[in-house]
């Protein structure tokens, strides 16, 4: 058995005790006994074959049980209404959920046992491993409900810091957390997800949100992951979309050492749409895997997606693009453009457009493409008297900025993922 699931077993009594609560005990190790029979996915597996799990199985992390002290310097810039979580523990007095509109309840919630009907509908063997290992030991999580017509114009910020022990080195930690997002007929929502950190640490999140988004709905999400250099984050988002709802979101993956995050969107509903789009930064020795799976089940429904991909230093970045028009959604309109830039020799970057269709009259495409940047708009940029390393900066920003423009539209929210996604490049070039 590896260290890393022996260590999460172990980890079921301290985190129960810790809530003051022993009941679900059993159920939650009987879960986790199920995981650790399937074990960590490997080579072999399709679902894992570029992001090896060989150094992480060999860690042990101890469960998360108090809040830790941490630089609140990092939730300067994050105005209210926001919900806080650090190192997986739920920071009441630095959270603020006042101000929100009628019909909208935000809240930490308490997450029960497992139950045998939550496990993830696809959890075949090891391959969801950690959403099995999510719904198993989860004990807390975001809980968000905007009801029917309910409309939140000022954009709603969940944060998730992973901070560093404030006496020196420890023992790594790991949590699970689980939210559960619900979105009513007619309503709209701006919501904003923070993955930062406060020091150095090499902590393991585990997350997954369960997201539903009712009839003629609309929700802009955008997701900023600028986690530790030495952090491992793993997150699982499924999402449902019911007739003629929209659903924007963009995905900024910019920091940790291991990053893995499965988006599963299920077009539901006639008319749904989804526009989801990102960029992956695997800088340094950063390993980014982001997986789509999007499956159009109605419809005249239609899907977005939109994702560029850089690799400098000894990053690592993996694209899984999965596409599927199920029997009877005629009229789909899908799309996947996934472009990748290297800008040095010792990058890698894996990507793999999937399209599967079993409807009649659709409209679909998909492509990707791995390249360097482009010589002569280097040479012309050089021509006109600018340095060269400053020519690869403004040709690496113009080619990761335009996910942010084709997706997000209020103002505010596309010019503070634009500023950080900046921060990010700077000092990129030259690695």
């Amino acid at each position: 058995m590896s260290a890393l699931l022996q260590s999460l077993r172990e980890s079921i009594p301290a985190v129960r005790a810790s809530s003051g609560a022993a009941e679900g005990d059993a159920a939650r190790q009987a879960a986790v006994e199920a995981v650790l029979r399937d074990g960590l996915p490997g080579p072999r597996s399709e679902a894992w074959k570029y992001t090896p799990l060989r150094a992480l199985e060999r860690r042990a992390f101890a469960p998360s049980i108090d809040l830790p002290a941490y630089d609140e310097a990092v939730l300067a810039a994050i105005p209210a209404p926001r919900l806080v979580f650090v190192n997986g523990r739920f920071d009441a007095a630095r959270s603020d959920a006042s101000g929100l509109p009628a019909g909208v309840d935000l809240r930490a919630q308490a997450i029960a046992a497992p139950a045998q009907d939550e496990a993830p509908q696809d959890a075949s063997g090891g391959d969801a491993i950690f959403a099995r290992l999510n719904d198993a030991l989860a004990e807390t999580g975001v809980r968000l409900r905007v009801g029917d017509g309910a409309v939140v114009e000022t954009p709603l910020h969940l944060v998730f810091v992973g901070a560093a022990p404030a006496d020196g080195p420890q023992q790594d930690l790991a949590w699970h957390l689980r939210h559960d997002i619900e979105i009513g007929d007619n309503a709209a929502l701006a919501l904003v997800e923070h993955h930062l950190h406060s020091g150095a640490h090499r902590h393991l999140a585990n997350a997954r949100v369960r997201l539903r988004i009712g009839t003629e709905a609309w929700v802009q999400h955008v997701r900023i992951q600028a986690e530790a250099e030495g952090a491992t984050a793993v997150l699982r988002t499924d999402a449902t979309l019911a007739r003629e709802a929209a659903y924007h979101r963009l995905d900024l993956e910019l920091g940790t050492a291991l990053s893995r995050h499965e988006l599963h969107v299920r077009l539901e509903g006639a008319g749904a749409r989804l526009h989801a789009n990102g960029v992956l930064l695997a800088a340094g020795r950063r390993h980014l895997d982001t997986r789509l799976a999007i499956e159009h089940a109605a419809r005249d429904t239609a899907c977005s997606l939109l994702w560029r991909g850089i690799g400098a230093g000894r990053g690592h970045a993996v694209f899984h693009g999965g596409i599927t028009i199920l029997e009877g959604a005629d009229g789909s309109d899908a799309s996947l453009s996934n472009k990748n830039l290297l800008l040095s020799e010792s990058a890698e970057i894996d990507t793999q457009p999937v399209l599967v269709i079993h409807a009649d009259e659709v409209k679909a495409a998909h492509g990707a493409t791995v390249g360097q940047l482009d010589p002569t708009a280097m040479f012309y940029l050089r021509s006109r008297g600018l340095p060269a390393d400053a020519a690869r900066r403004l040709l690496t920003a113009a080619f990761a900025r335009e996910p942010l423009s084709a997706v997000i539209a209020p103002a505010e929210l596309r010019e503070a993922a634009q500023a950080q996604l900046d921060a990010a490049l700077q000092g990129l070039v030259g690695e």
